[in-house]
């Protein structure tokens, strides 16, 4: 993965793999996702402003959960089942398949929200296994070894699910609300990994004058101190570990994005939205160190990490890459601006809701999931089209 063309597919020949909705990943999950993403946040929303909104089931562990294997996940599989076409110039999931493994992830959606259950919770299970094992054996016969972990993390998030469900269930003496946490983290992992390989690259193609500087030792220790200070966090470790190794994976990454040059992609907001979303990944590990020493509380580490880089670079993923595999400009217009300027407000505001209490931490709230519903609402509206059709210029995906 040293580098990711991710906005331009390697061409075979023009696809004839059915309808172009199931011609490549990203097109079912990323529009799932948006939609799923905004119809739960303001389901929730509503239920935790008091408003008599769905079934008792709709609480907060069904949040936690469906943001991150619900959510989340889909657009991670959708991105590794796009990318994954990239690094191996072999097809991932497409056509029936794409099909099959898209309606088991809404089924473990509906089912949880609708029906919970057994049979639910076997769905909704089943989803990421049955998304790993056609990656990896894509991974396997391209001989990528170096991608090859990515099938494998899927996997970890497979059994942090497991977890889920048997603490949920009382088989597992473990809070739910950790291994939701734990999930968080895991993502977050996966989107720095992402991110420290694509975002320098894509500064240098797309912003006239920027040389951003990687240093592939440095990316490695930083990636090192986000995975041990997680690990820490988890082991609920003492605050005398805990606090520096957070504070130096904070510190460590915030230099890393300065060093790409912020400053030169302000007028290029497809960069932007990048940039800053992966530095809330270092402002996320700032507020657990704090939250370690008793200064702040941990749901606003959580939601640092959770809204503003995960939500962040999703929405700055999914439109970019949305719009280079369907043969459109790498161009964000006023309706990008929208999104992104949304889902950033919408972080503050819940980062700052975490500090506060009554009705002020309700209206931040409020307002916070205003701006994620918007987010997402306006790209499944602006980039449903786009996803439903074939490419503009006729290639593949």
């Amino acid at each position: 993965m040293a580098v990711v063309m991710i906005e331009e597919p390697r061409r075979a020949g023009a696809s004839s793999e059915g309808h172009p909705f199931l011609r490549l990943g990203f097109r079912p999950f990323y529009l799932g996702a948006a939609v799923f993403g905004a119809l739960a946040v303001a389901l929730w929303a509503a239920r935790f402003l008091g408003l008599a909104v769905g079934g008792a089931q709709l609480d907060l562990l069904w949040h936690m959960h469906e943001m991150v294997f619900g959510m989340t996940v889909a657009v991670v599989v959708g991105f590794l089942f796009t990318a994954g076409r990239n690094w191996t110039n072999l097809w991932t999931p497409r056509g029936p398949l794409l099909a099959a493994l898209f309606a088991l992830w809404l089924a473990g959606r509906l089912g949880l929200a609708l029906f919970p259950g057994p049979l639910a919770v076997a769905l909704d299970l089943a989803f990421l296994p049955a998304a790993a094992l056609p990656l990896y054996r894509v991974m396997q016969r391209s001989a990528n070894l170096r991608n090859r972990f990515l099938p494998l993390l899927l996997m970890l998030l497979a059994s942090l699910n497991l977890a889920y469900h048997a603490a949920s269930a009382g088989w597992l003496a473990l809070s739910p609300l950790r291994v939701a946490q734990a999930a968080v983290l895991v993502v977050v992992m996966i989107a720095s990994v992402i991110g420290t390989r694509v975002i320098p690259m894509f500064t240098r193609n797309g912003a006239p004058g920027s040389a951003p500087v990687a240093h592939a030792r440095r990316d490695a220790i930083s990636q090192g101190l986000l995975v041990a200070a997680a690990l820490a966090w988890l082991a609920s470790a003492p605050a005398w570990l805990g606090a520096p190794l957070a504070l130096a994976a904070c510190g460590l990454l915030l230099w890393r994005v300065w060093q790409w040059q912020p400053q030169r992609v302000l007028g290029v907001p497809l960069l932007w939205i990048l940039h800053l979303s992966y530095a809330w990944i270092g402002v996320g590990y700032g507020l657990l160190a704090a939250a370690w020493l008793e200064l702040a509380p941990q749901s606003a580490a959580i939601h640092a990490l959770a809204v503003g880089a995960l939500g962040g670079l999703i929405i700055g993923m999914v439109t970019r890459t949305a719009l280079g595999h369907t043969g459109r400009p790498l161009q964000a217009r006023g309706l990008e601006v929208l999104m992104y300027g949304a889902l950033q407000a919408g972080a503050l505001l819940r980062v700052l809701a975490a500090f506060c209490s009554g009705e002020t931490a309700q209206l931040l709230v409020g307002l916070a999931a205003l701006g994620w519903v918007l987010a997402f609402a306006t790209y499944a509206w602006q980039y449903g089209p786009y996803l439903w059709a074939a490419r503009v210029d006729g290639r593949e995906g």
